[in-house]
């Protein structure tokens, strides 16, 4: 799946990022892979893990 980061707590380690289809997906810094933090507006790519709490964003990496 392809997104943009929407917002990122560098310091709380989490933010959501907006899908192609403007759904916002919530990302912990734990589902990072290949960075350290997110910016703001920047293209990822990644898959969605349906949760307790609702779809959570993994294996999120910058797009290609």
């Amino acid at each position: 799946m392809k997104g943009n980061v929407k917002w990122y707590d560098r310091v709380k380690g989490y933010g959501f990022i907006q899908t192609e289809d403007n759904k916002d997906i919530f990302v912990h810094r734990t589902g990072l892979e290949g960075i350290k933090v997110l910016e703001t507006g920047q293209p990822v790519e990644f898959e969605v893990e349906e949760r307790e709490k609702g779809p959570v964003a993994v294996k999120v990496r910058k797009a290609e």
